[in-house]
């Protein structure tokens, strides 16, 4: 394998940050496990102590369980990348953008009906440039135009999975924390253009292009029982807000719950 990067360094930048994911992320699936997760681990220690580490040795599977108990936040035995994040010194403007950007699914949806300006389904480079140069600027960062770009290209390369220098919203959804995320519980889920429109004319029942929180609840749970998903409420409330925070004050239309539950958006 090639040289590792940058994990000796005392502050990682965006781009390094990247590297470093690209590097361990082997098979490319958004986590790094198996395998990968012990190189990883390998790597950083010998990269913190200076010295060659022998993964038979005992010790090191202790120093891993215990590193894995400090860092696998959501306990599911791998990291994902807002994990690494807490694990390497990154440097903090990035780390803002890339948290900010996941904090919470509502907020996250919130944000992406505000910055997909054009309301194509995609967030393009120049909207996602003014999308991070706000969260910046909301926290009081001090930035310069040259890093807003590095980061704008990090994250575009992060999650831009079909190189069409633009995010669709479920690329975006990968930057949520796995709890968070709730497009990723509705991948079995995913509708065909006909299907959805059915169910859409079905609860938009008055036939004015848009449907009520109300009719979201009653929509969702048809979609669960139909497709023999386990519905916890707790879980539906809480994709009930995040859905309903794409909406325009309390009215969700059509193309915006396409965007969730639809496999591509029409174009």
């Amino acid at each position: 394998i090639s040289q590792p990067p940058h994990l000796h360094l005392a502050e990682v930048t965006a781009s390094q940050f990247l590297d470093i994911w690209k590097h361990f992320d082997t098979d490319g699936n958004g986590y790094i496990e198996g395998k990968e997760l012990e190189n990883f681990f390998r790597e950083l220690e010998s990269a913190r102590r200076g010295a060659g580490v022998d993964p038979t040795n005992p010790t090191f599977r202790e120093k891993m369980k215990e590193f894995m108990q400090k860092f696998d936040k959501n306990k599911d035995g791998r990291i994902e990348m807002s994990e690494l994040a807490q694990i390497l010194p990154t440097e903090e403007n990035f780390l803002l953008c890339f948290r900010q950007f996941v904090s919470s699914s509502a907020e996250f949806m919130a944000a992406w009906r505000r910055y997909d300006t054009d309301r194509s389904g995609y967030i393009e480079a120049n909207e996602l440039k003014g999308f991070l140069s706000d969260l910046l600027q909301k926290a009081n960062r001090h930035y310069d135009d040259q890093k807003l770009q590095e980061y704008t290209q990090t994250i575009l390369r992060m999650f831009d999975l079909n190189g069409d220098g633009k995010l669709g919203l479920s690329e975006m959804a990968r930057l949520l924390p796995v709890q968070e995320n709730f497009l990723l519980k509705f991948q079995g889920v995913k509708l065909t253009t006909e299907e959805f429109n059915a169910i859409f004319t079905y609860y938009d029942k008055d036939g004015n292009g848009y449907i009520d929180e109300q009719e979201l609840d009653a929509l969702l749970r048809d979609l669960y029982q139909t497709n023999k998903k386990e519905m916890d409420v707790k879980n539906l409330t809480g994709y009930k807000q995040s859905i309903m925070s794409l909406s325009d004050g309390g009215k969700l239309y059509r193309g915006e719950l396409e965007i969730v539950l639809c496999r591509e958006p029409i174009v």
